[in-house]
């Protein structure tokens, strides 16, 4: 049996029977384990060494590095959009974007996408959302008449502070896996990372 993997990236071969996959597939294709004790972190390791087989001289460290901090994020943004934002009534995004205008609105929307990292057609759907919530407002730049700023509430303000509250508790438990030492240097290695973006040319929201 061949994966799925080896039919996406290889034509039938004559009369319907599958192809020889190439080498750098073999492994994939030959392949037959139990993945029934995989879950979302264990697969790191199986993708690497599976990874590592059908394609040699992939650099394992570096994938590593990259794999675990998408999924530690992924399981820290499920967890606190779960536990904390949603029995509140927000999503995930509209927290991004309520916060940020907390803390350094009011702002235009294009600001707003920049400082939350999304795009500005998301940031202007989740707008409208939260307009109708009560949570934003949008009033005219007294220096630009044609530029419009969003800000929040009276309502918006409440919101957001007792959210960031629940929020900021939950970001404690998870530290609370590190020392404070260890918290800082967890920090300053990841600052390091993000400052590799200027050298590489990394492509950034805009």
């Amino acid at each position: 049996m061949y994966s799925r993997a080896t039919f996406l990236r290889t034509p039938s071969g004559p009369q319907g029977r599958p192809p020889c996959p190439p080498p750098t597939l073999r492994y994939v294709a030959q392949r037959h384990p139990d993945t029934g004790d995989l879950h979302f972190w264990s697969f790191i390791d199986y993708a690497i060494d599976g990874a590592g087989r059908a394609l040699p001289g992939l650099d394992p460290l570096a994938m590593r590095l990259v794999l675990s901090l998408h999924r530690a994020a992924n399981m820290l943004v499920y967890d606190l959009e779960s536990t904390v934002h949603r029995p509140r009534g927000l999503s995930w995004p509209g927290f991004r974007v309520m916060f940020v205008i907390w803390l350094a609105g009011p702002l235009e929307a294009k600001k707003v996408a920049e400082l939350s990292g999304m795009s500005r057609a998301a940031v202007s759907a989740l707008v409208g959302t939260l307009e109708k919530d009560g949570f934003v407002v949008k009033d005219r730049d007294p220096d630009d008449g044609r530029a419009l700023r969003l800000g929040l509430t009276p309502a918006g303000l409440d919101a957001i502070a007792d959210d960031f509250r629940a929020h900021n508790e939950r970001e404690r438990e998870w530290a609370d896996a590190l020392t404070e030492d260890e918290q800082r240097t967890l920090v300053d290695l990841l600052e390091k990372v993000a400052a590799r973006s200027v050298h590489m040319g990394a492509k950034q929201r805009t």
